[in-house]
């Protein structure tokens, strides 16, 4: 009798997760006046604990395809106050800044995607909660999925 009891209460939590999950936009308000809102839902991964998230922030402008650009500011992670739940906020785009080699002035501009300058920011991979991101209105944010080997190697000594 309990083991069927316990299948059954199993069975009944395992139907409910993916509803819980679109539950939980609840917890995150509406972008402020001049921002947007960047919502992610990942996958389930059998181990997601060999997983992470990259967040890129950036946007596309008009430069010359000879330097390498990046925006000034940084991503900040906040807790939602009273469910626990992290969001992520670019409150501005700092000023642009690249490499100064000497282009032909007269070559054609490009438009690239221009990301925040600095190391890549990773978060952990979570199925069961929605990555939600905060930007200005005219950033986008792009995002690449990066994975461990499941084997591990031996290290030298010495």
């Amino acid at each position: 009798m309990k083991i069927i009891l316990s299948i059954t209460i199993l069975g009944f939590l395992v139907t409910m997760l993916p509803v819980h999950a679109g539950d939980n936009m609840k917890a995150f308000p509406p972008p402020e006046n001049g921002m947007v809102r960047y919502v992610l839902q990942l996958p389930l991964q059998d181990d997601e604990s060999a997983f992470k998230v990259e967040l890129i922030v950036g946007k596309k402008v008009q430069v010359d395809e000879k330097n390498q650009y990046f925006f000034g500011g940084n991503i900040q992670e906040e807790t939602i106050k009273g469910w626990g739940f992290p969001r992520y906020v670019v409150k501005e785009l700092g000023p642009m800044a690249g490499t100064l080699m000497a282009v032909d002035p007269n070559a054609p501009k490009v438009n690239r995607f221009i990301t925040l300058g600095g190391e890549p920011f990773l978060i952990r991979y979570n199925s069961r909660l929605p990555i939600v991101v905060y930007v200005p209105k005219d950033v986008e944010v792009r995002y690449r999925i990066w994975s461990a080997d499941s084997a591990s190697k031996m290290m030298e000594q010495g």
